[in-house]
């Protein structure tokens, strides 16, 4: 700021207020303002995040922490968020916990020490109750993305889908087709997905929908797993007519893995789908799938983090939650079942 006054001849203090954005009792003209900004930018300034925390100033930095960088859906969520930041102004620090706790742990310890003003988590991070407890603790807001519903508890505010409402448009969907016969593939430990198995579980209640043994497939969520459970599922002496899987990732194994045996999807088998990852418009067939307003759900997780309604550990209230809407997206892998269902 010395360098950048020197060159404007204005004082210090003058390019403080103007770089910073904060008033003083001396009016700066549109002048000397554009003036300064214009040699700001040709020397490079850059403001420096521990200087402006020290200060008791925002250091305009995000931390980030992705359970897994490599899910498609997880991809669009952080090029999402980093735009989103930009446009407010922030920069993003990202760190990949590869889906282990105790590298979350560390990572968001350095995200803290390097003074960040919040930090979102992307991902269902829940089941890591010494992480949970560490950002509870700590002295900075906390937001989560995609952390499940409110029956496994809310320790931060949340921005989340409404898997109920989600996997009950797919299934009326599939019902509206004439399957009965419906399975569902997906992983056992993670929240986020679990409430997706259980919202499976309960509209099959509801509707009288007895399901075989044998129709709930626990996979890990890899295009492989795919063929795992379609093999499980083809074994079955009643088999399935339809599939919701809980997540594209695996709808796409489910379907590579159709084509692999010479089952014909949508023909003999039905495959749907959640996330709307790019992928899911562009595989032959087309994946019908539910999809996420992803855009919307990290500018309320932003809004969360950094706005002016902001909620921190020992509030009297409890944390704030916003819940979207899933769409179901119908495309070529869902048909009218065969009959008499016998075989996929």
């Amino acid at each position: 700021m010395k360098d950048v006054a020197a060159a404007a001849g204005v004082a210090q203090s003058t390019v403080s207020r103007i770089l910073n954005d904060t008033p003083g009792r001396i009016s700066v003209s549109a002048a000397t303002r554009e003036r300064v900004q214009t040699i700001a930018t040709k020397m490079g300034y850059t403001p420096h995040p521990l200087a402006r925390a020290l200060r008791g100033a925002p250091t305009m930095l995000l931390g980030a922490v992705v359970r897994d960088i490599t899910d498609p859906f997880f991809a669009q969520a952080i090029e999402a968020l980093t735009i989103e930041c930009h446009e407010r102004g922030y920069s993003v620090m990202l760190g990949h916990a590869r889906a282990k706790a105790d590298e979350a742990l560390a990572l968001t310890a350095v995200l803290e020490t390097r003074h960040c003003d919040a930090i979102v988590l992307v991902g269902d991070f829940r089941g890591e109750q010494m992480l949970v407890e560490d950002l509870r603790s700590a002295h900075l807001r906390v937001v989560a993305l995609w952390h499940g519903s409110e029956r496994h508890g809310r320790p931060f505010p949340t921005v989340a889908v409404d898997a109920a409402a989600g996997i009950g448009a797919a299934l009326d969907h599939l019902t509206a087709l004439g399957h009965r016969r419906i399975a569902y593939v997906g992983g056992a430990s993670r929240y986020v997905i679990r409430d997706r198995e259980l919202a499976y579980m309960e509209y099959l209640a509801a509707a009288g929908l007895v399901q075989p043994d044998g129709y709930v497939c626990h996979v890990t969520n890899t295009i492989g797993s795919g063929e795992v459970a379609l093999s499980m599922l083809a074994r079955l002496a009643e088999r399935p007519t339809a599939i919701i899987a809980a997540t594209d990732t695996l709808a796409l194994g489910l379907i590579h893995a159709a084509y692999a045996h010479g089952i014909s999807v949508p023909g003999e088998l039905s495959v749907v789908g959640f996330d709307d990852i790019p992928l899911a418009a562009g595989t032959v067939p087309s994946l019908t799938t539910l999809r996420m307003p992803i855009t919307e759900m990290v500018a309320a997780g932003v809004e969360l983090a950094i706005g002016e309604a902001v909620w921190l550990p020992g509030d009297p209230q409890p944390p704030p939650r916003v819940i979207f809407q899933p769409n179901l997206i119908v495309r070529g892998s869902t048909a009218t079942v065969l009959s008499p269902p016998d075989t996929i």
